[in-house]
């Protein structure tokens, strides 16, 4: 009996071994689970979240939360989600926060907002070619945007009855689920024009400059924050707190310039919310 107890200790003594690998060990040699953090995001959302050539998932968003995470000792998970699909994935408690070129405007009492930190505005992108110069000339044509986006929301605002004029001049508005399948349209000439955030119009303009341009006239101005589960105070205060950290030593404005290509430098606005 000595032996066979003596045998099934062992065993166990391997099981915990093996099991404490899979978590974090704190100084005191406890057992800790490391805090996963969820970060809904469209993958096809640059320069704010996108698949790069390496496959892996980045962008100016996700390197903002790669850091939070760093600083918290939080284990960041990426969470690629159907954009029209968001307010399920963060109600079922799937994701953390909404965290991906996220407007307010319009959306001011569906989350529990960080303060903004991005200026953003919504734009039109056609082809070089085409003969659309100003938003009037949008009358009769076809306009595509995505299905659940700001780009939508801004042609749908009953508060900006110019808007809703503009949506009603056209031909068709079509919605796809992503803006990858936007331009794409755009440039087999399937859609007359896009309405867009500008950081991903920018996107698109530096990569295939003699394809596309962007008209003068912006359609609306609107901000990006980070959206929480309405009522999800805490989880926000943190997250805010640590990106207010991260403005103040000058590690935010750092990530910011590697996108200095979409302008982003310049549509920072965090500073102006900061007490």
């Amino acid at each position: 009996m000595k032996k066979i107890l003596s045998s099934i200790l062992s065993i166990l003594f391997i099981i915990s071994i093996v099991a404490c690998g899979n978590n974090t060990i704190s100084n005191n040699n406890t057992v800790t689970e490391k805090k996963k953090f969820v970060v809904g995001f469209d993958a096809e959302y640059p320069p704010y979240g996108y698949l790069n050539d390496n496959g892996e998932y980045t962008g100016f968003d996700l390197e903002l939360a790669e850091e939070v995470c760093k600083r918290l000792g939080y284990e960041l998970v990426k969470q690629p989600i159907d954009w029209d699909s968001k307010d399920m994935e963060l109600n079922s408690g799937s994701i953390d926060c909404i965290w991906n070129g996220f407007t307010v405007t319009g959306r001011e009492n569906n989350y529990t907002w960080s303060i903004p930190y991005v200026d953003n505005s919504i734009v039109v992108v056609v082809n070089n070619e085409s003969n659309i110069k100003d938003l009037a000339d949008l009358s009769g044509k076809t306009v595509i945007v995505q299905a659940g986006s700001s780009g939508l929301s801004a042609l749908e605002d009953e508060s900006i009855p110019e808007n809703i004029d503009l949506k009603n001049s056209f031909k068709d508005l079509l919605q796809c689920q992503d803006y990858n399948s936007a331009f794409m349209n755009l440039e087999s000439g399937l859609v007359d024009a896009i309405v867009v955030d500008i950081g991903v119009a920018k996107f698109q303009l530096n990569n295939r400059k003699d394809q596309f341009r962007m008209l003068d006239t912006d359609i609306s101005k609107e901000q990006y924050a980070i959206g929480f589960k309405k009522g999800n105070i805490e989880l926000k205060d943190i997250v805010e707190k640590t990106v207010i950290d991260m403005y103040k030593d000058g590690s935010f404005m750092n990530i910011a310039k590697k996108y200095e290509s979409f302008s982003l430098p310049n549509m920072i606005c965090i500073g102006e919310y900061i007490k």
